[in-house]
């Protein structure tokens, strides 16, 4: 009898079960903390409790040197003590790339840069850092892009994203239900918002899926649906979609599905043209209009690291605090970006019942 299975498969190695790595780095009382505060408010925001302050996910496209990530997040972390009257700050911490072909996937798939793909050292990578920086009161923001990861590093995420490429994806949708963070779906690369509106309506509702148990074990899951859940516009490949027009005609069309308006505008990808000099006048936008008062927007979401641009994962050596994936704007460029918003976010009009209520 002739063999049918794993035909295509040229080895398999053993993954270290996410309760050794978890066992290995626990949650501390510091980043328990952090994550569940800073969820709260995220939830507050996206369900208009907190229409004051605006959420700002920012950092490096993808982790690929940990050192950097470090120098970087020491930098933001008294910006968001100067800030937290205005922004909610989350640092974006990438573990995870998605690739329209081939390409580095992640510090997670590939720790070492090289093609070794050694993946329990990216989890084991991953989980330390996510683990350092709510240590330092610094909350965290990533992309999941499937059902096995999360179990090794979610309880560290204040903020989650599904990406452009697998908002589509019911496997996505499915998880994002049973996440514990609030949860952002982009809209399509080409532009189209009506499926990250039908992605937060899926992931609000009960469903059930497979993936492993902390102690590795295969498992049937039932969620309760995820309803701190929201739209990102990050353009397309007809053009941006940070304009007025287009965030207020899908917060009606959100609306019109019986959800929570709330927007994220994406600074970088479709919105910026791929340009990433282009981000600050996506800023400038979103400013203007949170400034006046708009009712849809959430937040923002920047790319940015110590240095400016990105290189080529060939380059030797690579240059310290410049991205290997997209490329992004510099910290210089980054805090006047975040001076901007947080003085959109002081002209912002009171709502007329929190001014109602402030004179009885």
């Amino acid at each position: 009898m002739k063999p049918t299975a794993n035909l295509r498969i040229l080895e398999q190695h053993s993954l270290i079960p996410p309760s050794v790595i978890i066992e290995e780095h626990p949650l501390t009382d510091e980043a328990c903390e952090v994550v569940v505060r800073t969820r709260s408010e995220i939830s507050d925001i996206i369900h208009g409790k907190d229409n004051k302050r605006m959420l700002v996910v920012v950092g490096p496209c993808s982790v690929h040197d940990i050192g950097a990530v470090m120098e970087y997040a020491s930098k933001l972390k008294p910006k968001i003590e100067e800030f937290k009257n205005e922004l909610l700050i989350v640092m974006r911490v990438y573990f995870e790339k998605p690739r329209t072909t081939v390409g580095w996937k992640g510090l997670i798939n590939d720790p070492d840069l090289d093609g070794s793909f050694h993946i329990n050292k990216g989890l084991q990578l991953a989980r330390k850092l996510l683990l350092d920086l709510n240590n330092m009161g610094i909350p965290c923001g990533t992309e999941f892009l499937d059902v096995i990861s999360p179990q090794y590093i979610a309880d560290l995420v204040a903020w989650g994203a599904i990406g452009a490429r697998t908002t589509e994806s019911q496997v996505h949708r499915e998880l994002a239900s049973g996440l514990s963070a609030p949860i952002g779906f982009k809209n399509g690369t080409d532009g189209n918002v009506q499926i990250a509106v039908d992605a937060i309506r899926s992931a609000s509702s009960s469903h059930h899926f497979l993936s492993v148990t902390n102690q590795g074990s295969s498992a049937i899951f039932r969620t309760a649906g995820n309803k701190d859940t929201h739209v990102i516009l990050r353009g397309g490949n007809k053009g941006p979609n940070f304009d007025e027009a287009s965030v207020n005609e899908l917060g009606a069309q959100i609306e019109k599905a019986g959800l929570p308006s709330k927007v994220m505008i994406d600074c970088s990808h479709g919105n910026s043209q791929k340009d990433f000099r282009k981000q600050p006048s996506v800023i400038e936008s979103v400013a203007e209009q949170f400034g006046k008062g708009s009712k849809h927007i959430l937040g923002v979401m920047i790319e940015s690291h110590l240095k400016e641009g990105n290189q080529s994962i060939d380059a030797k050596p690579l240059t310290y605090g410049q991205s290997i994936t997209d490329a992004c704007v510099s910290w210089e460029t980054t805090v006047p970006m975040l001076e901007r918003l947080a003085e959109a976010a002081r002209k912002r009009p009171k709502p007329y019942f929190d001014s109602f209520t402030r004179t009885i």
